[in-house]
């Protein structure tokens, strides 16, 4: 069981009555249930009330039931396979109410995201990524479609970005064979953690490089090689990675650089409107629908 979460019933174990044991034992031998459970389904499965179900919560430190639950899922992604994750979903969630479930902890994500964002370290992130000559970008697995978007839009900023290909460790470190201090990376990863992008941001740190880390906890393998972190919250939607927090600090990191970097990309976008007009690369479409 996660740290944090066993050492605070531990904590108050002394004071439990004997719903509240009935509670703990549950969630200390069934913690991938308890990670999908309502509050009021824990009580039912237990023999106790909803109400004494959010008490505990409140009892061992939690500000209720629901944060009590987001520590239980934190503690179970990295260990979960893919199959275990898809079995749990379809056990927890009725199919009728996949869509409510999804486009609702996708919301609560974002507003983790926001609430829990370091604002002084985002804008050092940016500060140090502005200055730099070349910009690598790493993901591994789902994240790779976070690298290729933050690297396509990197690309209008700055003259060098190279999204490097994560193949192994080895095919990583070979296109970083000639990075120096006036080079960044960005890595990028999410519970189960990529190996391969935490060894490349210790790598590009003992090089000097500015090591910009998007992962979710402070306990990140990425987080020992990082010298800038940025945190945003990633939670499991069935085997599925919820990305829409870390891709918001991304959208967000690009326009701040951008911006920062105007003239620079207000002639770039020039010459490419000028190109994708001359060789009619997108659809027009006419006012009417016409």
């Amino acid at each position: 069981m996660n740290d944090q979460l066993s050492e605070r019933i531990q904590r108050s174990r002394r004071g439990f009555s004997k719903s509240q044991r009935a509670i703990a034992g549950y969630l200390q031998d069934h913690p991938e249930e308890v990670a999908f459970m309502t509050a009021s389904r824990l009580g039912a499965t237990v023999g106790v009330s909803e109400s004494t179900v959010v008490r505990f919560a409140t009892e061992i430190g939690y500000s209720g039931y629901p944060a009590m639950q987001q520590a239980v899922q934190e503690m179970i992604r990295n260990k979960l396979t893919s199959l275990q994750r898809l079995e749990m979903t379809s056990r927890n969630i009725p199919p009728d109410k996949l869509l409510e479930a999804a486009l609702g902890q996708d919301i609560d994500i974002l507003r983790r995201t926001r609430e829990n964002m370091d604002t002084q370290a985002f804008y050092q992130a940016v500060d140090a990524l502005e200055k730099s000559k070349r910009v690598f970008v790493l993901g591994a697995g789902s994240s790779l479609a976070l690298a290729t978007f933050l690297a396509h839009y990197l690309r209008l900023v700055f003259d060098n970005v190279q999204l490097v290909e994560a193949t192994s460790e080895t095919a990583i470190l070979q296109q970083m064979v000639r990075v120096n201090d006036g080079d960044a990376i960005i890595a990028i990863s999410f519970p189960r953690y990529s190996r391969k992008a935490a060894k490349a941001l210790r790598y590009a740190s003992s090089r000097g490089m500015t090591a910009i880390a998007i992962t979710d906890s402070p306990l990140s393998p990425l987080a020992e090689g990082a010298s800038h972190l940025l945190l945003a919250r990633s939670d499991m939607v069935s085997f599925v990675d919820s990305l829409v927090g870390p891709l918001s600090v991304i959208n967000a990191l690009i326009v701040t650089v951008a911006i920062r970097k105007k003239p620079e990309v207000a002639e770039a976008l020039r010459r490419l409107e000028t190109i994708w007009e001359e060789y009619g690369e997108y659809e027009k479409v006419e006012e009417g629908g016409r």
